[in-house]
């Protein structure tokens, strides 16, 4: 599978092209989106940046996504037009970069950087998604109290990202999502890296959890069933991986999971008797089994990893 589509909402807002001249009102209503061509004259990702701070006055967006930013496939993120910015982006609550289809740039495509200085530079960001891991970096020990939400999307998410963001101080995080992709395209983080996450220590709000789209979901899951931190998740969600029977089996051997609102297990390649009975000794939990996959000659898949 491919990402062929665009949020129509984020952070609980409708999204607005930021090049859209009809006014939206109130401009911390909305999400602005910022988007553009493949090859766009220099200079007009900055202009576009300068446009969006003009238009929604002296704190910006309340939430900012920035979809293709000229050649991302060959040009990492620039991330100096925020930093540059910041007194200018001082109401900015929820950031998406990277938010491009695969016909703008193929996820594991998606040049990155080092994007610490954007933790660093707003202390008051609540929401920070990502798509794309190449160059993708975090630095280790970083505080940040406003932090509610990360997600990570990727093909491949290293392990060296999932190693730096266990080492985080986020008290206040309540949701952690990371894709963690397959090895072909980076994706070499394993369920050790996954411990400090799963033991429940390192992130004490947090009651979403989800680790998608990953090569190794049946270890995963193994490793979900007996770790400490479910005990206080509400979500739970290893979809668009290759999980299995034997994943499967391990969920149903393991800790209760009958206090879950929601498992979402979708995209699987379980049999169909061992996905019923999932749901079926769940009947309180909002059990996701749809997408069912059958394996191929060559193996299993994940929903995204080109």
């Amino acid at each position: 599978m491919t990402i062929n589509h665009f949020l129509s909402t984020f952070a609980g807002l409708p999204v607005v092209a930021a090049d859209d001249e009809k006014s939206p009102g109130d401009p911390g209503a909305v999400a602005w989106r910022i988007d553009m061509d493949y090859d766009p004259e220099p200079g007009a990702f900055a202009a576009a940046v300068e446009q969006l701070l003009e238009r929604t006055g002296p704190a910006g967006p309340t939430a900012l996504i920035i979809g293709e930013w000229g050649e991302a496939n060959d040009t990492p993120f620039p991330i100096d037009l925020l930093i540059g910015n910041a007194e200018r982006l001082s109401g900015l609550r929820s950031l998406f970069i990277g938010e491009m289809s695969f016909e703008q740039c193929e996820i594991s495509w998606i040049q990155q950087t080092d994007l610490t200085p954007i933790l660093e530079t707003f202390p008051q960001l609540e929401r920070l998604w990502v798509r794309g891991s190449q160059e993708l970096a975090f630095q280790k020990q970083v505080r940040h109290e406003g932090l509610r939400e990360l997600v990570l999307q990727s093909g491949g998410l290293p392990a060296s990202v999932v190693q730096s963001v266990a080492t985080w101080d986020v008290p206040n995080l309540r949701r952690l999502e990371l894709w963690l992709g397959v090895d072909n395209y980076g994706g070499d983080a394993t369920v050790d890296d996954l411990a400090p996450f799963l033991s429940g220590r390192s992130l004490p709000s947090l009651t979403s959890l989800g680790l998608r789209n990953s090569e190794i979901a049946d270890q995963v899951a193994a490793a979900v069933a007996a770790a400490p931190v479910v005990a206080r998740l509400t979500h739970l969600d290893l979809s668009m991986g290759t999980l299995g029977d034997a994943g499967g089996e391990a969920l149903l051997a393991g800790q209760p999971l009958t206090h879950l609102q929601v498992l979402n297990l979708s995209h699987h390649f379980m049999s169909p008797e061992l996905a019923e009975r999932l749901a079926d000794e769940l009947p309180d939990v909002a059990v996701d089994i749809s997408d069912p996959q059958t394996e191929e000659e060559w193996g299993r898949y994940t929903a995204v990893s080109e």
